[in-house]
């Protein structure tokens, strides 16, 4: 298959951004690439260099993170306030910006926590993004996956600032292990051809993503979103379920997640912890029940928290949070 994608699946791509999220793009210039992880790969190998800064959500997903590091530059994240539904702080995302920076990140809806984020916040950011002249990568993998409050596409809020959109197949259409997502670039004038350029080329040192999962994909695209109703469903049960309990536990509290299927709650550690990865750990050696560290996801934001998901079945989730509740007790 040709290294940018079969034609097949960009259009695919193009006809679900305009059908699901209400925004044009052109087919020829998707990019098709195994996983959004490997968009987060081109796009920092393009976009980062020794020394530059980008900016990052904090929580993040980590490999933005350890990507941006990878190639030479220095990840800077940017206030979520839990308070506010871990809402971006767009005043210190501004006092942040300077000549090194080159990109923001923005993940709407997000992981780790679970947030959608209002339009008015998007187009604060936009804004912010088209003064310092820096291009937006939003990822969107989450899209359809909100529970009540329905998440807005950058594309929408951005006006004329350019937008690197990721999306694929591995959340909404329920297909991790086919590792294939897209990114499409959005400008008027072409400003993010550079970087397009630049994405592509390294598309072309690993030949292509697999063809017959690209077919595949196209097709899951193109379905109607049916499958949705039943997932929604068993996601918000769920979400339900463990807030209720988290919050229920002494010394753990959670915000309620928007979308998506994770959630963060905060653990008051005293004396107990010297930090949250070392409470993790000791959850998992007394009770055998997995969380993942908060500050995994951002040193400085994420410090004090774990996050879990929900995707098991209730039974489990129960059984998970009944150990939980009883290893604090013991506390």
């Amino acid at each position: 298959a040709p290294s940018e994608g079969l034609d097949e699946l960009k259009h695919a791509a193009a006809e679900k951004e305009k059908r699901v999220n209400g925004i044009d793009i052109d087919p020829s210039r998707v990019l098709v690439t195994n996983g959004v992880s490997e968009a987060i790969q081109f796009l920092a190998g393009a976009l980062v260099s020794k020394g530059s800064e980008f900016l990052l959500p904090g929580p993040a997903y980590p490999p933005y993170i350890a990507y941006t590091g990878y190639f030479g530059g220095v990840p800077i994240t940017y206030r979520t306030v839990e308070e506010d539904g871990w809402s971006p702080d767009v005043d210190d995302l501004r006092n942040k910006i300077n000549e090194k920076t080159v990109g923001i990140l923005v993940i709407n809806p997000n992981n780790p926590v679970g947030a959608v984020y209002d339009h008015k916040v998007l187009k604060e950011i936009a804004d912010i993004a088209g003064e310092h002249n820096l291009p937006l990568i939003s990822d969107e993998i989450y899209d359809q996956l909100a529970f009540d409050k329905a998440q807005t596409p950058m594309v929408k809020a951005a006006g004329d600032v350019p937008v690197v959109g990721f999306n694929g197949v591995s959340k909404v259409y329920l297909a991790p292990g086919w590792r294939v997502g897209y990114v499409y670039f959005h400008d008027n004038d072409g400003e993010l051809e550079p970087l397009r350029d630049a994405m592509v080329r390294q598309a072309r040192i690993r030949i292509c993503t697999n063809a017959p999962a690209q077919m595949a994909t196209a097709a899951a695209l193109r379905s109607d979103g049916s499958h949705l109703k039943g997932v929604m469903r068993k996601l918000r049960n769920r979400r339900d379920l463990i807030a209720t309990r988290l919050n229920s536990i002494d010394s753990i509290s959670t915000t309620i997640p928007e979308a998506a299927f994770y959630i963060m709650p905060k653990i008051e550690l005293m004396n107990r912890w010297k930090n949250d990865t070392e409470f993790v750990l000791d959850v998992l050696n007394e009770t055998g029940v997995v969380f993942v560290p908060g500050s995994g996801f951002c040193p400085t934001y994420g410090a004090s928290h774990f996050r879990s998901v929900y995707l098991p079945p209730p039974e489990i989730i129960t059984e998970a949070m009944d150990r939980l509740e009883s290893f604090m007790e013991k506390r």
